[in-house]
């Protein structure tokens, strides 16, 4: 009886390798030879192992008309090959670095801490003939934040306002938790004109607080022209039994009609807010609890001031003067809520119309 013999397990066949980002030049001959055999996109994406949208794209892009029926297209695997690569060379030359003028311009408002969005809509202001001088607001990011394109001094990048040398994803804010415990009138009974900004007076207020809440800023933005007035506070200023008379020492430097209403959150150091109605006639509207978009303009407001006064450090080390030039810098900054208008200039058109 003749021994049997043994033989090992074939081995398996080995796992195709993955496609790559881009099309080669045997997928394109592929393309070419099904397109001939009539076979579907789809199944041609199937079997290449791409995307239905990547075959019929590549096709639509790197075909070419026939000549005696535009309608209908060609495939040249070839000529596909080299129109893709003629097209794939990187990195371009950005607009920011061929016009000179334009990069001086930019670099000088970002070194007054203008945003991005903020320089890129001034320029049509500026330069309405000129089409030269037109940016969008993400080319500057790109050619701030893009390693090695070198169209923009990478240390202009710690003026932008949040200071980092990179593009990170929006997060939740933190909520409130103190709750304030005496009665109040709430934000829903706030006056319809606060409410749709069309009449100037309404004010949105909060506290900026400096480490340990040793220290503290307060700040007041106008609702309908996001004007800016900065409350200084001294050691221990922000404390209930002090700060409604600063505040109410702030608000009796406006004119009657811009002191119809202030709308606040359910901080302790409001608690006096009864005596600051007192003595200015103006009456508080309370945010609900742990809902920081009831005075959105204020929020917004207290993130731009961080770029003048970073979280960590002594807020009392800054005085009036100081708070009154940070102050007025950012009422003269053009705002896209605005139509690019300055809050001061939004101001002043307002007390002239009234």
């Amino acid at each position: 009886m003749a021994k049997q013999r043994f033989r090992r397990p074939a081995r398996p066949a080995p796992t195709p390798a993955p496609p790559g980002r881009y099309l080669t030049q045997a997928d394109r001959l592929h393309i070419a030879d099904r397109l001939r055999e009539n076979a579907t996109v789809q199944a041609i994406a199937t079997e290449l192992g791409r995307s239905p949208s990547t075959i019929s794209r590549e096709i639509r892009r790197n075909g070419i008309p026939l000549r005696k029926d535009a309608s209908r297209w060609a495939y040249r695997p070839h000529a596909a090959q080299a129109r893709a690569e003629a097209r794939r060379p990187r990195p371009k030359p950005g607009k920011i670095s061929q016009n000179p003028r334009l990069r001086n311009y930019i670099q000088d408002r970002l070194t007054r801490r203008w945003s991005p969005e903020q320089i890129a809509a001034q320029l049509p202001r500026d330069f309405p003939e000129d089409l030269e001088m037109r940016v969008t607001h993400e080319t500057i990011y790109q050619a701030l934040y893009v390693q090695g394109r070198g169209e923009l001094h990478r240390e202009l990048a710690r003026a932008l306002r949040t200071g980092r040398a990179r593009r990170r994803p929006h997060r939740h804010a933190a909520r409130r938790q103190p709750r304030f415990a005496t009665p109040m009138v709430m934000i829903s009974e706030r006056p319809t004109e606060a409410a749709d900004r069309a009449i100037p007076g309404h004010w949105e207020g909060d506290l900026i607080v400096g480490p340990g809440h040793r220290s503290a800023i307060g700040t007041l933005v106008e609702r309908a022209t996001r004007f800016l007035m900065l409350v200084h506070l001294p050691e221990g200023g922000q404390k209930a039994e002090h700060f409604h008379q600063v505040l109410a020492d702030t608000i009796q430097t406006l004119p009657s009609h811009l002191k119809r209403s202030l709308t606040w959150d359910q901080g302790t150091e409001m608690a006096g807010h009864g005596a600051f109605t007192l003595a200015t006639e103006m009456p508080v509207y309370f945010c609900d609890p742990a809902s920081p978009w009831q005075r959105g303009s204020n929020e917004n407001t207290n993130g731009l001031l961080r770029q003048y006064f970073p979280k960590g450090t002594d807020l009392s080390a800054h005085g009036p003067d100081h708070l009154a030039a940070v102050a007025a810098e950012l009422n003269n900054r053009p705002r896209k809520t605005l139509d690019w208008e300055t809050p001061a200039e939004r101001l002043a058109k307002l007390l002239t119309a009234s």
